[in-house]
């Protein structure tokens, strides 16, 4: 049910990341994650880094040990986070679904920045931050933007930025990832492979 409940695009288990192909994650640190003291602690977890290189992979991974601990986890990109607040907010039912989006032990919210978010939306993502920190609930979060750009996230509002990194940064663990993208990497390997055997075929006619 826990499970159902996070509503996951897909299952990532830790067991299936490849730490060899992204040295610079601190496998020892991820592991310590994986205890889910984080929890108890109210600590947040950002990992930040360039598209494909397996954030949202280690978050779910994250989010899957959290649930089958029996904790409840919700799991959302950003952009569909504020398009269901402001939705919410349209039909009169924004206290509800922000005590929906407070209640879980871990709120998981990935892609920040990859759209940007208009004022009316980054301000509702804004409370959702802001609560969670009030109660001490963890947040893992997924960015491929360095902090210094998330005025440009939050609708090019700087003092709006800085308040949310203020609150998800108090009490927080950072893991940045700076490896190759790993979908660049097969389409490489798999157009490698696809020109070694037209040339094979090529030489088996000669």
């Amino acid at each position: 049910m826990s499970l159902q409940f996070a509503r996951f695009p897909y299952l990532k288990r830790l067991s299936e990341f490849d730490f060899k192909a992204q040295p610079a994650v601190d496998k020892r640190l991820v592991e310590e994650l994986a205890t889910g003291r984080f929890l108890s602690e109210g600590r947040n977890i950002i990992f930040l880094g360039p598209p494909g290189v397996g954030k949202t992979h280690l978050a779910i991974a994250l989010g899957v040990i959290t649930a089958e601990l029996g904790n409840r986890v919700y799991f959302t990109t950003a952009i569909d986070l504020a398009r269901k607040l402001t939705k919410a907010m349209h039909e009169n039912r924004l206290s509800r679904e922000m005590k929906n989006l407070t209640r879980p032990k871990l709120l998981i919210i990935d892609e920040v920045g990859y759209l940007k978010l208009e004022q009316p939306e980054a301000s509702l993502v804004f409370q959702v931050i802001s609560q969670r920190y009030e109660r001490q609930g963890a947040i893992v979060l997924t960015s491929n933007k360095a902090f210094g750009a998330w005025g440009e996230v939050f609708a090019g509002d700087a003092v709006m930025a800085s308040a949310a990194l203020d609150r998800l940064l108090h009490r927080c663990t950072i893991v940045n990832i700076r490896g190759e993208s790993y979908r660049l990497k097969e389409k490489r390997q798999a157009e490698s492979g696809g020109y070694a055997k037209e040339v094979a075929n090529i030489t088996a006619k000669a």
